[in-house]
């Protein structure tokens, strides 16, 4: 009998990474473009196997690419394998690493297959009276199968398994394990090329080792066997039936000397492996990986305490803070946008004391305030802190320290930049499990009722993480030339968004309400002539109902069905729009409750109390470092539609003593690409303020500027255009409704009238292949992982990306450098930045002011870089948004 802490499991590597790197349907990479696809799902498995079965000892066998001794004796033997894909081919080192670091011995030896390794050390196994398991996704293992080893073979991926030992292969195949290799002798097997006896499948194969037990039977008896077909099939192929069966055959002698004290599981190197999971950005397995105390940083993190502050320690708190020139600053409170934001408490560090201002906010305001406006301040997502202090009137603030922000000018591909995900990531800290409960954290969210009964020591860990995970960022930030873009750009930047939403824009709620009606009017109009059409009423908002209308009742053609029916996208719809009137209706009445739903009644849902709408700006949503806008999205009502204009024209002024002044940099990306290619032509055309697209055009075509047409005109500032976006010829003959030849031509032209501005877009793409990023003026990267990918389509368009992110990036460096300009110049006075709209700003300007702001936005946005190429501003005034344009 056998003890059940005798179990051992060898794994066929290559096939189980094999499997999991064609089971996933979306790649993995990380951002210096390593794929880890495959070495995921292996060791999803292998923690899975390792549960499961907990074994006391574990191997794992790899195939060595040189020659084994199968192909030296039969030169076909795996021909037309298809080649390991690079990207599988970088995975295999690397998981050897990981396994490493596990402390999971591996085989591999030249001249012999995983099978072989497989095979030899599961027979000592059994010398040894060890049960063993054995994990590959190729069937062939099957013939080690005995009472003592079981096999595990993965189908489907690596989600499902089949277990097979002895008794289980033979119910299954009605032969045993060995006769498996006779079977496949017969049949072949196609995957290794192993030729088997020509018109011989499987069927065939089982139904004759069944009978007769082995090739060597077979054939001592092969008068005996029918039908005559098949005998003739055995006569013709006798020496390639036995050189089969000698290739199916593992070979179970390979010469390797094994001492399982070697495969005895041990302890993981957890240093080690933190360090590869983080690299590989394996999260899920670093949050999954239980460290003992020892190797984790939890001891490193300084510890804090907090204080209550009143009238018998305020005192304590102002000698506290005159020794220091920063402090940590974290403000709980309702972050309201519709009113003003409840403040419930004001928490701030000091060397490794937490004090908080709660009962006694307005008490104490002299106190904290001087604080906050006399030192830098540093936490997490500071924004929102500072909105709430501006309603406290606060007006000089420092930033010495955003984590959010640091991370995210560190790496600005993340989709969630919260404190918990951030200390995951930096320093491998599970916030969940520290030691304060989470119920208080939750229930001050709440805005707690009683307050003197909250219990605020999260506090002592919320600091505890800024601090550690301050001093790795700001060590990352050095090594990688971040500083300039991280102080110069982002910090300061996050005063004027906080700004911007505490200012908001005030809205003509009227006028929306009455376009609103307007808009329901002809939605109404829309609706009863559809059902006119179709003879009916129906839900035109169902596709399904839709779909029976057009295709079964108006006999439409149908383009593509669906499961549930016939698909009525847009799309769909307007490659309809000729064979019947309702679908021109139908378009609009889509358009227009869509803009209802959005603008209309969105809108009004923000409104808040002051008959504003303070929106949210956020600095860390987009790649390219862009500032993007939510609740509601301002920088995106649609600017041709006639109803996103009048949607502008109810955003006004605060009163009549004001106006909006909107200040626009003109064809900022154009400047940019011609001060980052240094082509002369373009250069010279902005600094001599010629006309940019008119100047292509004479250039391109050869002709006098005088001589250029409005079409030829257009089709330059196309060009243009598309050049900035990496463009390709097809997309250019599809914006110009010219062929792809004469967009060819026109491209090449283009190029060679400026070589600077192709030498400039071919160097940056292959700067990201080098580097697998590219670096706007600033020195912002972008990490465009997928710019070595195999797959042509995805390949190109993260080559437009490395072409384009250079020049949006700097765009977007300029502009926020332009707004902190603006921003610290309006100080002190009555008029106020309300909006950053793509290249664009928008004020409300004082009467008084009108002259002195013109000339400041002149002064600081044309003069927020110094470039090879002056930057232009267009300015305009008017009673709304609209008229801005």
């Amino acid at each position: 009998s056998m003890s059940m802490d005798n179990r051992l499991i060898i794994i066929d590597g290559n096939s189980l990474i094999n499997r999991a790197f064609y089971a996933m349907k979306n790649p993995m990479i990380t951002k210096d473009g390593i794929y880890t696809h495959g070495i995921y799902g292996f060791i999803n498995m292998l923690e899975k196997i390792r549960k499961d079965y907990e074994p006391q000892y574990i191997g794992v066998a790899f195939d060595v690419k040189a020659p084994t001794f199968r192909h030296k004796q039969y030169d076909e033997y795996k021909a037309g394998r298809k080649k390991m894909p690079l990207e599988l081919v970088m995975q295999m080192p690397i998981l050897k690493e990981i396994l490493e670091a596990m402390n999971i011995k591996t085989v591999e030896m030249e001249g012999f297959e995983a099978d072989d390794l497989i095979g030899t050390i599961s027979r000592e196994a059994e010398e040894n009276n060890l049960r063993t398991m054995i994990i590959t996704g190729d069937k062939d293992a099957l013939q080690l199968a005995t009472d003592k080893t079981e096999i595990l073979l993965t189908k489907k991926g690596v989600s499902q398994f089949a277990l097979f030992d002895e008794k289980a292969f033979i119910e299954e195949y009605g032969f045993t394990p060995t006769q498996f290799i006779d079977c496949k002798g017969l049949m072949g097997d196609n995957s290794d090329n192993i030729p088997g006896v020509p018109g011989i499948g499987e069927k065939t194969a089982s139904k004759l080792i069944i009978e007769y037990g082995s090739i060597e039977n077979i054939y001592e008896k092969i008068d005996e066997v029918t039908p005559k077909g098949v005998q003739t099939k055995l006569m013709n192929n006798v020496s390639q039936a036995y050189m089969s069966k000698k290739l199916a055959t593992i070979n179970r002698f390979v010469p390797i000397d094994i001492d399982f004290e070697e495969y005895k599981v041990k302890e993981y190197n957890y240093q080690k492996l933190v360090e590869l999971y983080t690299k590989l950005e394996l999260n899920t397995f670093l949050k999954k990986l239980e460290i003992p105390k020892e190797y984790s940083n939890n001891n490193e993190l300084k510890k804090y305490s907090y204080e209550i502050i009143d009238e018998n320690n305020i005192r304590d708190f102002e000698e506290a803070v005159s020794e220091v020139d920063e402090i940590g600053l974290k403000i709980i409170s309702d972050d309201n946008h519709k009113d003003i934001p409840k403040v419930s408490a004001i928490a701030i560090a000091v060397e490794n004391k937490v004090y908080i201002f709660d009962s006694d906010i307005e008490k104490y305001k002299k106190q904290w305030m001087g604080t906050l406006s006399t030192k830098s301040i540093y936490g997490h997502d500071l924004k929102n802190d500072i909105y709430n202090l501006f309603h406290f009137s606060l007006t000089e603030v420092s930033i010495s320290d955003d984590i959010a922000i640091a991370e995210y000018v560190l790496d600005a591909s993340k989709n969630n930049y919260s404190i918990e995900n951030i200390a995951w990531d930096r320093i491998q800290i599970n916030m969940d499990e520290m030691d304060s409960s989470n119920k208080e954290k939750a229930q001050l969210d709440m805005f707690a009722e009683n307050l003197d009964k909250v219990d605020y020591s999260y506090l002592n860990n919320y600091f505890a993480v800024v601090d550690k995970v301050r001093e790795v960022q700001t060590k990352l930030i050095k090594e990688e030339n971040f500083l300039d873009v991280y102080s110069q750009v982002e910090l300061p930047l996050v005063e004027v968004m906080a700004y911007m939403e505490y200012a908001g824009f005030t809205v003509d709620v009227e006028k929306l309400h009455n376009m609103g009606i307007d808009l329901t009017n002809k939605i109404n109009e829309l609706i009863s002539k559809i059902h006119e059409l179709a003879g009916e009423k129906f839900n035109i908002n169902s596709p399904k109902q839709l779909g029976v209308i057009l295709f079964e009742k108006l006999g439409l053609p149908v383009i593509k069905r669906t499961k549930s029916g016939y698909a009525t996208g847009a799309g769909v719809l307007e490659k309809l729009k000729h064979h019947h009137e309702i679908i021109a209706l139908i378009l609009e009445y889509r358009k227009l409750t869509k803009l209802n739903s959005t603008y209309i009644e969105g809108l009004n849902a923000v409104v808040a109390k002051d008959g504003k709408i303070h929106a949210s700006f956020n600095q860390t949503v987009t790649t390219t470092g862009r500032i993007s806008s939510s609740n509601p999205n301002m920088q995106n009502i649609p600017v041709k539609e006639e109803l996103g204009k009048q949607i502008r024209s109810a955003f006004v002024p605060t009163s009549d003593e004001y106006i909006l002044m909107g200040a626009d940099y003109s064809q900022i990306e154009l400047r940019i690409l011609a001060h980052m290619s240094g082509d002369e032509a373009l250069i010279d055309a902005f600094n001599n303020g010629m006309d940019i697209h008119r100047a292509t055009a004479a250039r391109v075509m050869g002709i006098e500027e005088k001589d250029v047409t409005p079409i030829q005109r257009s089709s330059a500032k196309a060009i243009n255009f598309g050049v900035i976006y990496g463009m390709s010829s097809f997309g250019l003959s599809s914006e110009l409704n010219i062929t792809r030849r004469d967009a060819e031509k026109y491209i090449n032209d283009y190029f060679d009238k400026h070589r600077a501005v192709k030498e400039f877009m071919d160097l940056q793409v292959e700067l990201c292949r080098e580097h697998g990023y590219v670096t706007t003026i600033s020195g912002r990267k972008r990490y465009i992982r997928e710019i070595k990918a195999s797959n042509f389509n995805v390949r190109q368009a993260s080559e437009r990306l490395a072409m384009n992110t250079p020049i949006q990036g700097s765009a977007a460096d300029v502009i926020k450098l332009a707004m902190i300009k603006v921003y610290n110049s309006l100080k002190g006075m009555k008029s106020r930045l309300l909006l950053q709209v793509h290249d664009e700003l928008i004020l409300e300007v004082h009467k008084d002011e009108e002259q002195k702001v013109k000339e400041l936005l002149r002064e600081n946005m044309e003069h927020a870089i110094e470039l090879s190429v002056g930057l232009s501003v267009d300015l305009n005034e008017g009673n709304n948004w609209m008229e801005l344009k």
